[in-house]
């Protein structure tokens, strides 16, 4: 499809006659929110008045083509122009008369894609050329974006699963001794209660010295 209008557009500009609207690029290329400058050359005419140029550039599409930018009889006519375009275009009023139309589109939209093309009429002739334009979308950066969680090495874990072995290996032998000392301790007592039972045994039989 693009090939086609590219093809369209420089058969178009091609066109042999006295008078000839050549277009700076066939295609442009730019993104989101930037600026850009569309040209346009024609045919000049030393003994023609620039009170007899008339120009009309618009941006194709299938519905009603919204008009960037419209001079009639060597004025400019903002309100012909397109609410889509309002405030974002500025043209070049010095090298109008070298035959150079220059228009700066600032703060480019996504819907400013598509082909346009610009009728130029003279008292010497009248002719037209198009160019494309292809803007692309900016990525959203408001959105936080998440960070990235690499995965953990495998020697780290089997370090941690060590540690952790050895922790519970640890408390198991603590426990262990604890419970030991205190049988030892219960033992101990049993058998200090015992000699003292004894004791006083043979004390009361008189058996003691």
């Amino acid at each position: 499809m693009i090939c086609s209008i590219l093809l369209l557009i420089i058969l178009t500009s091609c066109v042999s006659g006295t008078f000839v609207v050549n277009v700076t690029q066939t295609s442009y290329q730019a993104e989101e929110n930037h600026d850009i400058t569309l040209e346009w050359t024609f045919t000049t005419n030393p003994h023609s008045s620039s009170n007899s140029l008339n120009i009309f550039c618009e941006l194709l599409t299938d519905l009603s083509p919204p008009v960037l930018f419209h001079l009639h009889e060597g004025v400019e006519v903002p309100e012909s122009q397109d609410e889509q375009f309002a405030g974002r275009v500025q043209w070049d009023k010095d090298v109008l008369r070298e035959g150079r139309l220059r228009l700066h589109v600032s703060r480019l939209r996504t819907e400013d894609l598509g082909m346009y093309k610009c009728d130029v009429t003279t008292s010497y002739g009248s002719n037209s050329g198009r160019c494309w334009l292809n803007v692309t979308a900016v990525a959203d950066e408001s959105k936080p974006q998440r960070p990235t969680v690499r995965p953990e090495p495998q020697s780290l874990k089997n370090i941690r699963i060590l540690y952790a072995g050895l922790a519970a290996l640890t408390a198991a032998v603590l426990l262990i001794i604890c419970l030991c000392f205190k049988c030892i301790n219960k033992k101990r007592n049993l058998y200090s209660a015992v000699q003292m039972s004894t004791l006083s045994e043979k004390q009361a039989l008189g058996l003691t010295v």
